[in-house]
C-alpha cells in the first residue's frame, strides 16, 4: 500500500478519552497519527473526548496532555474539548430529527439482552418524543458501506448487521459516534489514523457523515498492541501509564511496532531528533493487513 497521498491538504488528529493516563498502546496510536501528519507536511490536532463523565478520571486530561508534550508530540492549534460542544451536537440532533432520520427508543437493557449489540429495530416506527426516558437512534438503511483503509485494505460492511445506533443516550449524554463526526467536520479533519479495535465504528461514521452532508476523511487503522494472554493493551486491562521521566526508549519501541528499523544509536539522540527520524522514515507498508502486535515481540 502506498504512503503518498494526493491531497494538498492534510489535517490529522488524536482524540483520547480522559478515562486514564496514556499507556503504550495509546502512545502507538498517537505517534502513528502524529508521524503520518508530519510526513505529509500537515497539521496535527488534539481533541479531548470528554463527553462521558462517569468514565472519566480526575486530572486524566491534564496527564494525557503532559505526556504528549514530554514525548515531543506537540499539537497545532488549541486543544478542543468535547464538553464545550453541546450546542453543536444539539443542532445536529435537531436537524436529524426534523429530517426524520432519528427516532426515540425506549427499550431497556433487559429487553436488549443477548442481542450481541445489534439493535433489531423495536422502536423504528416511533416518531413522537415520549415523556419517559429514551435514547435517540439513527435510522440506518440496509446499504453496504465500502471504503479503502490505508493499512487494512478494502473494507465492506452491511449496515443492517450493525443496527440502528444511538446518537444520544437515555441519560442525556451524547454518543461517541455523533460527537466524533461533528468535531472531525468542524476541525476540517481530512485523515484519521487510529487503532484497528474501532474499525467497525468507521462504517457507522461514514454513514452518519453522509446523513449530515459531511465530506469523508481518509482512514488508516493501525494494529493494536496485545499482551501474552491475547488481551489488548488498554485502560480496561490495567495497562500501566507511560513513564514521563525517560520517553526515548518507548518512542523507539513504538517506531519498531510500525515496522521501522531504528538504529541502536538513535536512542542516544534527543526526543526531537528521534521524531525527526521517524517522520523521514515513516511508512505504513510494514503494517499492511496486521490487526495486532505482541508487546513482548518489540
Amino acid at each position: 500500500m502506498g504512503d503518498t497521498l494526493s491531497t494538498p491538504l492534510y489535517i490529522g488528529r488524536f482524540a483520547p478519552s480522559p478515562s486514564g493516563p496514556l499507556h503504550f498502546g495509546s502512545l502507538v496510536a498517537a505517534l502513528a497519527s502524529y508521524l503520518d501528519a508530519r510526513a505529509h507536511h500537515g497539521k496535527w490536532l488534539v481533541r479531548m473526548e470528554d463527553i462521558d463523565p462517569p468514565r472519566e478520571q480526575p486530572k486524566a486530561a491534564d496527564l494525557i496532555l503532559k505526556a504528549l508534550d514530554v514525548y515531543g508530540l506537540h499539537w497545532d492549534n488549541s486543544v478542543l474539548f468535547q464538553s464545550d460542544r453541546s450546542e453543536a451536537y444539539d443542532q445536529a440532533i435537531n436537524t436529524l430529527l426534523r429530517e426524520e432520520k432519528l427516532y426515540p427508543c425506549t427499550c431497556t437493557r433487559k429487553k436488549l439482552a443477548g442481542l450481541d449489540g445489534v439493535y433489531p429495530g423495536y422502536c423504528r416506527s416511533q416518531r413522537e418524543i415520549p415523556n419517559q426516558p429514551h435514547s435517540l437512534r439513527l435510522l440506518c438503511s440496509s446499504s453496504i458501506i465500502q471504503f479503502q483503509d490505508r493499512i487494512q485494505g478494502d473494507q465492506s460492511f452491511d449496515l443492517s448487521t450493525l443496527g440502528d445506533f444511538i446518537l444520544k443516550r437515555k441519560d442525556g449524554l451524547y454518543a461517541y459516534q455523533l460527537a466524533v463526526c461533528i468535531d472531525d467536520n468542524f476541525q476540517g479533519v481530512t485523515h484519521i489514523v487510529r487503532g484497528v479495535d474501532i474499525l467497525d465504528s468507521t462504517p457507522r461514521q461514514l454513514y452518519l457523515q453522509s446523513q449530515l452532508n459531511y465530506p469523508h476523511p481518509v482512514y488508516a487503522h493501525v494494529p493494536v498492541i496485545t499482551q501474552n494472554n491475547g488481551n489488548k493493551l488498554s485502560k480496561q486491562n490495567h495497562a500501566p501509564a507511560i513513564p514521563l521521566n525517560n520517553p526515548r526508549p518507548l518512542i523507539i519501541k513504538a517506531l519498531t511496532a510500525f515496522g521501522l528499523k531504528p538504529e541502536p544509536d538513535l536512542l542516544m539522540n534527543s526526543v526531537e531528533e528521534i521524531l525527526s527520524w521517524g517522520t523521514k522514515n515513516w511508512s505504513m507498508r510494514n503494517m499492511a493487513g496486521k490487526k495486532e502486535i505482541l508487546q513482548d515481540s518489540l
